[in-house]
Formats: C-alpha cells, sequence, structure tokens
C-alpha cells in the first residue's frame, strides 16, 4: 500500500511538474514571439512598400524649396505631416496616441510605410481593420505573432479552450500580452511600442463595432499616459473620429489633405518620369493639376496614362457619373414609391447646388500658388441647407461630400467640385431640383392628410363635429347638413 501510494504521489508530481514547466515555457514563448514580431525587417512592411513603390532611402527632389533636383525621378514626394509622422513612428514623440484622417486616396497609409522604413520597421507593427470582427482578430494575432492558443494540455487544468472566447475576447488577451512586451521594452530601449490600425474606418459602425472601437481606444489612453505604446488609427471616414472624440483625453488629431499646387506638379512630374522616361512641360503640368487637383491617387493613375488630357476628362466624368447615380433626382414625374430614395438624392443635389452658388460668391476658387479652394461649409449648416441630419453620414461614405476633422463640408475631391457645378449650371436645373421638393412635398403631405366618411345622415341631416385642443378645451365646432340631389323628376332625394 505505502508503494502504491508512492508511485501515485510521484506520478502525480510529475505530471504536474510537466504542465507547470510546460505552461511556463509557453507563455514565455508567447512574448518571444510577439517580442519577435516588432524586430527590424518587418515582412509587412516590405509587403506594403513594394506594393506602394516606397523607395529605400531619402530623396531629394527640385522644385521644391530646401531641396535640389539630382536627376532622380521617384514617386515620393515630401509632405508637410511626414516630418511629424516619422517623429510619432520613431519614438520620440510620447504620450499620445494619434488618429490620422483624411480623404481615400491622399496619402495616409503611404506616409506612415515611409517612416516605418526609416527606422526599419523597429519596434512598429501595422495592421489592416476589417469589418468582421473573426477577421480582425486574426490580422491582429498575425500582426502581433499571436496565435491565440491555449496551451494543448490545458483540458487537464481547467482551462478554457481558444475557441471558448470571443473576438473581443481574443483582441483583449492579445492586448494583455502585448502589454508586457511593451513593458519589458521601455525597461530595455526606453521608446514605446508603435501599434498602427489601417483603414479603421472598415470597423462597422453597428454595436461589435462601437465595442471595438472602445476597446481600442481604452488601450491606447492607457498606453498613452505610461509611455508603453502608442496607437495610430488611420480612417478615411468622420465617424470614427466622432466616435473617438467622445472619451479621448489624450488623442491628437491629424488632418491630411491633398498636396498643395506645388507639390502635386512635382509629383506628377516625378511620376512621368517613371513610368515613361520622360520630361512633361510645365504647362501641362498644370493643365492637369487645374482638371483634378493634387489627390495622389488621380495624379497616379493620369500619369499612367499616355495621353493626361484624356485621362483627366474621364475621371471627371468618373465622379460625375458615380454623383448622378446614386442621387440623381427625377422631377414632378417621379412616382411615390421612389420616394425614400428620392429624399436622400434631393438632400445631397440641395447641398452640390448651394456648394456651386457658394464658389459664386467666393472671391478665389483658385490660388496661383496654393491651388484650388473648394467652397466649405460647417456641419451643421450643411444639415440645415439639406433639411436633414442623417443623411450627410451616408453622402461621406459614398466620397460624395469630404468632412474633415475641423467638421466643414465639402466636396470630395476637385473632380466631384466640377461635377457639382456642371450639373447645377446646366439651363432649367433650378426648376428641375424645385420640381422634384415640390413633388416630395405633395407626396408627403398625401401621407398626412386625413379622409372622414359620414354615412347615414340621420337626425334631421345634420351633424356636428368639435375639435379640442391639448387641454380639452373646444376650439372648434363645425356643424354639416346633407343635401339632397334632385333627380330628373326634379324630386330630392335623401343622400
Amino acid at each position: 500500500m505505502f508503494e502504491a501510494a508512492a508511485t501515485t504521489g510521484a506520478s502525480i508530481f510529475i505530471l504536474g511538474l510537466v504542465g507547470f514547466s510546460y505552461t511556463r515555457y509557453y507563455k514565455y514563448m508567447v512574448l518571444e514571439k510577439m517580442e519577435n514580431a516588432f524586430s527590424p525587417g518587418d515582412p509587412v512592411l516590405e509587403l506594403a512598400a513594394a506594393g506602394k513603390e516606397v523607395p529605400k532611402e531619402e530623396k531629394a527632389f527640385g522644385d521644391i524649396p530646401g531641396t535640389t533636383d539630382e536627376g532622380d525621378y521617384d514617386r515620393w514626394i515630401p509632405r508637410e505631416e511626414q516630418d511629424r509622422i516619422n517623429n510619432i513612428v520613431s519614438g520620440k514623440e510620447k504620450g499620445r496616441y494619434h488618429l490620422l484622417i483624411g480623404e481615400k486616396g491622399t496619402g495616409k497609409s503611404s506616409m506612415l510605410i515611409e517612416a516605418m522604413s526609416k527606422i526599419n520597421g523597429e519596434g512598429v507593427a501595422m495592421m489592416e481593420a476589417h469589418a468582421d470582427p473573426e477577421i480582425f482578430r486574426i490580422r491582429l494575432g498575425r500582426c502581433l505573432d499571436f496565435e491565440f492558443h491555449e496551451d494543448n494540455i490545458g483540458a487537464l487544468f481547467s482551462i478554457r479552450g481558444p475557441r471558448d472566447a470571443s473576438a473581443l475576447l481574443d483582441i483583449e488577451r492579445a492586448f494583455n500580452k502585448l502589454e508586457k512586451v511593451a513593458l519589458k521594452r521601455r525597461t530595455k530601449v526606453g521608446r514605446p511600442l508603435i501599434l498602427i490600425i489601417n483603414q479603421a474606418h472598415l470597423i462597422r459602425d453597428d454595436e461589435d463595432g462601437r465595442d471595438l472601437i472602445e476597446l481600442i481606444q481604452q488601450r491606447a489612453e492607457q498606453w498613452a499616459a505610461s509611455n508603453l505604446a502608442t496607437v495610430i488609427v488611420n480612417s478615411d471616414k468622420y465617424w470614427v473620429y466622432e466616435r473617438l472624440k467622445q472619451h479621448a483625453t489624450r488623442m491628437e488629431v491629424t488632418q491630411v489633405s491633398d498636396l498643395p499646387k506645388d507639390r502635386a506638379m512635382q509629383a506628377l512630374k516625378n511620376y512621368r518620369m517613371k513610368y515613361w522616361s520622360e520630361a512633361t512641360p510645365e504647362v501641362v503640368l498644370e493643365d492637369v493639376y487645374d482638371r483634378i487637383g493634387g489627390r495622389l491617387t488621380f495624379l497616379n493613375r493620369v500619369a499612367k496614362s499616355r495621353n493626361m488630357i484624356k485621362k483627366c476628362e474621364e475621371i471627371c466624368q468618373m465622379e460625375k457619373t458615380w454623383f448622378l447615380n446614386n442621387c440623381g433626382i427625377l422631377g414632378e414625374e417621379m412616382d411615390d414609391d421612389v420616394m425614400d430614395q428620392q429624399k436622400y438624392a434631393s438632400t445631397a443635389m440641395v447641398l452640390a447646388h448651394a456648394l456651386y452658388k457658394k464658389s459664386l460668391e467666393m472671391e478665389q476658387t483658385y490660388d496661383p500658388r496654393f491651388g484650388h479652394i473648394l467652397p466649405e461649409f460647417p456641419l451643421h449648416q450643411a444639415r440645415y441647407i439639406m433639411t436633414r441630419a442623417d443623411f450627410i453620414r451616408q453622402h461621406h461614405d459614398l466620397s460624395i461630400f469630404a468632412i474633415d476633422s475641423h467638421a466643414m463640408v465639402r466636396a470630395d475631391s476637385v473632380p466631384m467640385q466640377r461635377a457639382f457645378n456642371e450639373i447645377c449650371s446646366e439651363p432649367g436645373f433650378e426648376k428641375f431640383l424645385e420640381a422634384t421638393l415640390d413633388r416630395i412635398g405633395d407626396i408627403e403631405s398625401l401621407g398626412r392628410t386625413k379622409e372622414v366618411t359620414l354615412k347615414d345622415l340621420w337626425e334631421g341631416g345634420k351633424y356636428r363635429i368639435t375639435t379640442k385642443d391639448r387641454k380639452g378645451n373646444v376650439d372648434k365646432e363645425i356643424e354639416m347638413e346633407a343635401v339632397g340631389k334632385k333627380d330628373d323628376d326634379g324630386d330630392g332625394d335623401d343622400n
């Protein structure tokens, strides 16, 4: 009996020791793997840099203050915001977390990747957001080299398996591990870790999405206060700013806009040299800028085309078609079945018309040095013009109107503003818009009309209808009497 008890006790002790040792080893390896995700030479940086054609080293360009033309035509153009982003990504700016906001195609991601390339991705991890929390969880795990697994003998110790948890709980676990890595790094290096969440606007604005945003913000606030990590959120849409603003105390916002005229022309010149190995006359560069502005994505597409002016016209026509397809109005002949869609479309057309009118009243809409100056309204005034407060978000999501971090509403791009001007300056447009609004008002009034039918008028053919106010007092009294209609014999009937 003693030998059996001793054998059993030894077996239990060895099993417990093995389980304890394995758990310690497993947790150690999890932190080691996550720490390795922040080492130099991040493969995510290499993939992103190759896809966006970011140079491996700093370039110098002519025609830009403080630079010289060395004959190297790369597409990258230094921007005013680049120095600050470099300081954030390199860890020089601490104690804050940051939101980058701007229209799509303005170069926000490119600036982040450029800043990462300067330090070879050391201490930085970048992930792409997604609407599905499960996919967000997987991408976060790949970014941090964290697999969300518990140890494979955890069932012996009543440890829950990885799929027993929701996506949000898994993300919380990943952040807990990241916090330990950041504490260790602060002791060794003295600089915070950098976590970049790109395309945060793809997170759905629903209950799950808001919970995810709240979780990220709570960690960002905590890490910023302790200088453990700096979270950078990159978004194209205003709703992310609205959501973060509600609970933000340490958030810094950087607005990224189109390139000014000189830098846009230099970027187009460099693109053109890169793709076609030819110099472009200044007159042509200025003509292209006049048509499409300083949006990097437009400049890149134009530079790839052999006929740049024709490509500019295609882009402007594409923006005009996009606007009309989503917000075209139907006039007074529209059917009442399209009432809801026409309410949505007419509000966009009313605001587009107001922006067109304001452009005519402005002293200048084009500065010879800085370029385009788009007309704009404060967000509250734009809602007043539209007579609706709920549709502007949908128009913004469709990239028809842009809302910046100062809550100013303008056309999403120069080609979109040109589309507004073309549509609203057509002969008869104002009458057509007014007829549409009148038709919408008529349909709404029909929906509010009440019909009262009286039958079998007895009591001498008279009825008295009394209306009362909110306090119950008599407001109006109407007496109705049936009038007999004469038949062919001249006799009246009882109707």
